[in-house]
């Protein structure tokens, strides 16, 4: 029982479980919350999901509710959820002892996807040094603005700097400000910064490391570092018009602005839904049509083994193109001269699948246990999933019953629908035998 207990696959969900209880605890303590309430735990744990998920949702003001104790609890708790439980356990590993055993590197291999035992270590080297050169240089930019621009004194600018910066690098969306970054909309010096924290994180560090340490050219990119950037670029240019287009002339949202802040507004709005979290507009106000843009780009989601959430580009964009090769009758699926295997396309479908069906599953559950329709509830659904943390408004007036499905939403979204699936079915064992092929009617 201990050794199944034990295994790689069940110990990443158990230390995200074990995460999130200490930070609510933590968050429960009265010197955390500014707003002394009856019922402290419930947005205690609902806040250490969220912010271990680095997904944002919040069913209290995070700028009112909590003390500067809690929002720094709240902040460690995005830098561990976004670096990786077990990763950031095996480099403080490495750097006390030097040296990790064969289970260390499984478990830091599950979180950063690295290829093999011998990528662990400096795997996790690079990641260290490509979040902390991130996250500093955007808290730079970020309290060098709040302070000169917004009469902050160089204390407070420098802690909404350095807040706003992790959350953003850790694509978890938490702001120190009540309307989120709505009183920003038209600021490029604060949303141009965040929105380059959030894509960077959201490409994922296997990406990044290439881009920024192995300085290979474009012809000669993987076919997973060709899906992210490519991809990306594609979602987040398609998204950005689409954004504009539905919102541009829409006097809840954009069309008090002028030309400059639409076209920051729309940025934003292409990158925020990447499962970020952060909203320069109100949701709430927003247009059905482009609602319907952002649940998709939310269920997208960003880059593999980063922090983002969603199915990810990758496999999305292994399904479209296994799709395509399928119409043109194509026996095999190729992406950039390179064949792509049947495993990989497998793991795809399901990730996709799985990711639906919760998503119907949770929407479905929302239906029963509110009184929303189901536009506001299936956003709501996606966003925490996803991992992203935008709401249309209807977070904070959700009844207990609701936030559990969307605690269980948010964790499944993080650990992932085929980790969560394989620590659950860890007993079962391959088949040693080949049964008879027959094909059924498809389509």
């Amino acid at each position: 029982m201990v050794r199944v207990l034990l295994h790689p696959v069940r110990l990443v969900p158990l230390g995200f479980l074990a995460v999130i209880l200490l930070g609510a605890l933590l968050l429960a303590l009265p010197a955390a919350r500014a707003v002394p309430g009856p019922e402290p735990l419930m947005p205690a744990l609902f806040t250490s999901v969220s912010a271990v998920c680095v997904t944002g949702l919040a069913t209290v003001d995070t700028a009112t509710y909590w003390t500067p104790f809690g929002q720094a609890v709240i902040l460690g708790l995005i830098q561990v959820g976004g670096f990786g439980i077990m990763t950031l356990a095996t480099l403080l590993a490495l750097l006390v002892r030097k040296t990790i055993g064969v289970r260390g590197q499984l478990l830091a291999q599950s979180e950063t996807h690295t290829l093999n035992y011998g990528d662990v270590r400096s795997v996790l080297f690079s990641v260290a040094r490509i979040m902390v050169l991130f996250e500093a240089a955007t808290a730079a930019v970020l309290a060098a603005r709040f302070w000169t621009a917004y009469d902050d004194d160089p204390g407070t600018a420098l802690w909404h700097g350095a807040f706003h910066a992790i959350s953003a690098f850790n694509n978890a969306g938490f702001a120190l400000y009540s309307r989120n970054l709505m009183d920003f909309a038209s600021d490029p010096w604060i949303i141009v910064p965040i929105c380059a924290a959030i894509t960077a994180g959201g490409l994922g560090f296997p990406v990044l490391i290439a881009l920024f340490t192995s300085r290979i050219r474009p012809r000669e990119w993987t076919v997973h570092l060709r899906l992210t950037v490519y991809g990306s670029l594609l979602l987040l240019v398609a998204g950005a018009v689409l954004f504009a287009a539905f919102e541009w002339n829409r006097e809840e949202t954009l069309a008090p602005m002028s030309t400059g802040g639409k076209l920051l507004a729309a940025l934003a709005g292409t990158v925020f839904p990447r499962t970020a979290g952060f909203n320069s507009i109100d949701y709430g106000a927003a247009s059905p049509e482009t609602l319907m843009v952002t649940n998709i780009l939310m269920f997208i989601g960003g880059g593999s083994a980063g922090t983002a959430g969603g199915i990810k580009v990758t496999t999305f964009l292994v399904l479209g193109f296994a799709i395509w090769n399928e119409v043109r009758g194509r026996e095999y699926v190729t992406i950039a001269h390179r064949s792509i295997s049947s495993s990989s396309q497998r793991q795809a479908l399901s990730v996709a699948l799985l990711g639906v069906a919760a998503v119907i599953a949770g929407t479905l559950l929302l239906l029963m246990f509110t009184d929303f329709g189901l536009e506001k509830v299936l956003f709501e659904s996606i966003s925490a999933f996803a991992t992203v943390g935008l709401s249309t408004g209807i977070t904070p007036q959700l009844p207990a019953d609701a936030q559990w499905v969307l605690m269980a939403l948010m964790f499944s979204g993080r650990i992932g629908t085929i980790t969560v699936a394989s620590a659950l079915a860890l007993s079962s064992r391959p088949r040693l035998f080949t049964l008879p092929e027959e094909r059924p009617i498809i389509g």
